[in-house]
């Protein structure tokens, strides 16, 4: 490490109790997306601290703190945490006022981010770098309270259920050339986080019935539910049209349906997300469920509303990862972690990191300090100084050394990258997706009316 760099593990070093009280703070204060207030205020609140003013109000609850004067002479680099978390209430240290968890270790990646901050807005730090930083703490990466996404986007509030492809469409990104970014990955210290992602497509659906006497007369009737159970193995029969090669998932739950167990269902919602490899097999898998799920509104006698709601891009490799991994030998030439697990294996999951490197490059990594499962009640932070502080060391060295001689190695990366699309076809395509089929029920009289 040169002398700056080892300034800025002396400044993260000399607040690692400020930081982890920060992580922990957030980890006790889970917020759903595009209701981060609470946390947004807190990530406003360090940045006023370090002397950065801050845009507030982008995607609804978004934040963006410019280390240098907004018009400093490129390039830009983007230093992103998420903010929202999970509706896991059964977690032991979710918080009450929201039913909320951080199952997902987003608030490792703002804690991070805020840590890297404290090095990095270091005025002697802050001259050595070329460019300009962008410290960014981003709403709703996970793709979960639907209802209430597709109620803003109805009043004109929203565009997108997910908090970076709204912050590209309402112009939050223009400014920025690259993207550092984090997750958390139980199991290991640190790693490459540097794969291609399944892209996906969310869906509401809604099965309209009619109601009657479950026992004394369901001749009546027309049983949403029975709609919605003919849709799912509909659905599960469309497996072996899927290749192989193109990772589709379909999967999805029943958020709503039935009122009493006497009583003929007369509307049953559920939630599907459809998953793939690339954008071209996830719209065919799209249309194969959509028909499934009119084939069941058919046979029952039902009607269906479909409404797709965009989701995330398949996430593209960086073929540059020199300077994240000179980080992480440094790391572990420390000595104290040395279990680095790098992440380059096709991934069918998504996340709106995807949206960000179809624009521009990413350099993203992996921190651990957690154990149980990701998503699930069980997780929690082992190790609050691997979790946080480390991945502020991380964030805030990589950025250094991306931009430090006038911003040499950002520039070589975006030089070499080939976007996926513009922001414009990105939009266009997004917006494609975007759709609500309305099928009418088909009832037959009933006998002996």
């Amino acid at each position: 490490m040169d002398r700056i760099e080892q300034k800025i593990c002396d400044i993260i070093e000399s607040k690692k109790d400020e930081i982890m009280a920060f992580g922990r703070d957030i980890f006790c204060h889970a917020e759903l997306g595009y209701k981060e207030v609470r946390t947004a205020g807190k990530f406003v609140e360090e940045m006023k601290k370090l002397g950065m003013d801050s845009e507030t109000g982008l995607a609804i609850t978004g934040v963006k703190s410019y280390l240098k004067p907004k018009d400093t002479e490129g390039p830009t680099l983007a230093v992103i945490g998420e903010m929202d978390a999970l509706p896991i209430p059964n977690h032991p240290d979710a918080w009450s006022e929201t039913g909320a968890s951080h199952c997902c270790g987003h608030n490792a990646q703002l804690t991070g981010v805020v840590g890297a901050a404290m090095a990095l807005a270091d005025p002697e730090v802050a001259a050595a770098m070329g460019g300009n930083l962008c410290f960014m703490a981003v709403p709703a990466e996970e793709f979960v309270d639907i209802e209430f996404k597709n109620q803003l986007m109805k009043e004109g509030k929203l565009g997108y259920g997910g908090g970076k492809c709204e912050l590209i469409r309402v112009g939050a990104f223009d400014d920025i050339d690259i993207a550092l970014g984090h997750h958390i990955f139980p199991g290991a210290d640190y790693g490459v986080y540097n794969n291609s992602s399944n892209g996906f497509v969310n869906k509401t659906v809604t099965f309209k019935g009619r109601a009657a006497h479950a026992a004394g007369s369901p001749h009546e009737g027309i049983d949403a539910l029975n709609a919605a159970t003919a849709a799912m193995v509909n659905i599960a029969l469309q497996q072996e049209s899927f290749r192989d090669e193109d990772t589709v998932r379909v999967h999805g739950f029943i958020s709503g349906g039935g009122t009493a167990v006497n009583v003929i269902a007369d509307d049953v919602t559920m939630q599907y997300s459809v998953r793939a490899k690339t954008p071209e097999a996830y719209k065919d898998a799209s249309m194969k469920v959509d028909r499934a799920l009119k084939a069941a509104a058919m046979a029952t006698g039902c009607g269906v509303t479909i409404e797709t709601m965009s989701g995330y891009m398949s996430n593209v490799v960086n073929p540059h990862t020199e300077v994240l991994e000179s980080v992480l030998d440094d790391i572990a030439a420390e000595g104290k972690y040395t279990n680095r697990r790098d992440l380059l294996e096709h991934s069918t999951g998504s996340d709106d990191f995807g949206d960000v490197a179809t624009l521009m490059p990413l350099v993203h990594f992996s921190t651990g300090g957690y154990v149980g499962s990701l998503h699930n009640p069980d997780i929690r932070v082992e190790d609050e100084y691997l979790a946080y502080v480390v991945t502020a060391k991380i964030f805030a060295l990589t950025a250094y050394r991306l931009m430090k001689d006038g911003a040499a190695k950002a520039k070589e990366n975006i030089a070499d990258y080939k976007p996926v699309m513009t922001k414009e076809e990105y939009l266009a395509f997004m917006d494609s997706m975007q759709n609500t089929e309305v099928v009418e029920p088909t009832p037959l009289p009933i006998v002996g009316q």
